[in-house]
């Protein structure tokens, strides 16, 4: 039985001197890991967008394969709004439909003249599609999201933003509407959360007295709203559920922090070696190079989370 030891031994010597000329400074490498040469990092930057074009085709022909998971409902939008002003011990917002149908037709218009803001670029405010609603409104609000992938994301990134927890708590409001509406936006597919709030009455204080305070942020009076027609592009529907195969948007994530921390971990053991072993080279920015990859492991960890307006 020993005829094959030796063979063994070969392919384990062998395994570990490349292994040790791919990941470890070494004389056959000249002093510097294989995988940090130019070829191989270019090999893996052709290798990832080779990945990332070939995986787009196969999301759009099976999204239940390939896609990202998905679970937002204006229910649970609702119900975590108002626990949030329960907390602090305010009135329930009511589920109102004409502010869901113009957060509905604000969604749609953002995404029909491909913009990302409050005010649209020809000038239409978000009071407009209030009014256009047949919302008479004394005090109106909006919150915008997109990007995220479940209600609790979405209610906390507002709460966590000084001007959106402050249209979520006000006093003024009594009514809510909600749309969730997908589509493509600025060249990606996404999911538009727009939240409206409004009141058709004096809102009143704790002492009973009607309150005369000033609207709160993103809030107009009624009559600065002008008149304009509604956009009929786009969809709006009670809830957004999704559960592919594998999540694009995890998975992506997940790859590219492997990838950042594997570098550093590498360019972390090669200062070590050259330190300790006191090999001079004519350039080495190591520590440069660390500082540049967490830098982007960190940005890598912010990335993909939504955002709000």
């Amino acid at each position: 039985m020993r005829w094959w030891s030796p063979h063994i031994h070969d392919i384990l010597d062998n395994m570990r001197a490349f292994l040790h000329h791919l990941f470890l400074p070494h004389h056959t490498n000249n002093h510097r890991p294989k995988v940090l040469h130019h070829q191989s990092l270019l090999f893996v930057i052709i290798s990832l967008l080779t990945l990332s074009f070939s995986l787009h085709p196969i999301h759009k022909e099976y999204p239940s394969v390939l896609g990202i998971s998905t679970n937002i409902a204006i229910s649970e939008l609702v119900k975590l709004t108002n626990q949030k002003r329960g907390e602090k011990g305010l009135k329930p917002l009511h589920l109102n439909d004409q502010l869901s149908h113009a957060a509905a037709s604000k969604a749609q218009n953002m995404f029909a003249n491909n913009y990302w803001a409050h005010v649209a670029p020809d000038g239409t405010t978000p009071w407009v599609f209030i009014k256009n609603s047949g919302y008479e409104y004394l005090y109106a609000g909006e919150n915008l999201a997109r990007g995220f992938t479940t209600a609790p994301e979405v209610v906390d990134a507002w709460m966590a933003s000084p001007t959106h927890r402050e249209n979520m708590l006000s006093a003024n409001y009594e009514d809510i509407g909600f749309a969730v509406v997908p589509g493509s936006l600025t060249g990606s597919d996404t999911i538009l959360v727009v939240e409206m709030f409004g009141s058709k009455y004096l809102a009143v204080n704790n002492a009973g007295e009607a309150s005369n305070s000033a609207p709160i942020a993103h809030v107009l009076p009624a009559q600065a709203s002008p008149e304009s027609p509604q956009p009929t592009s786009g969809m709006a529907v009670a809830a957004i559920q999704n559960s592919p195969l594998i999540d694009t948007k995890t998975t992506t994530k997940n790859i590219s922090l492997f990838i950042l921390l594997f570098f550093i971990v590498v360019l972390v053991v090669d200062a070590i070696i050259i330190e300790r072993k006191k090999i001079v080279r004519v350039v080495s920015h190591n520590v440069d190079h660390i500082l540049f990859l967490t830098i982007l492991l960190l940005a890598a960890i912010i990335i993909g989370k939504g955002i709000t307006l």
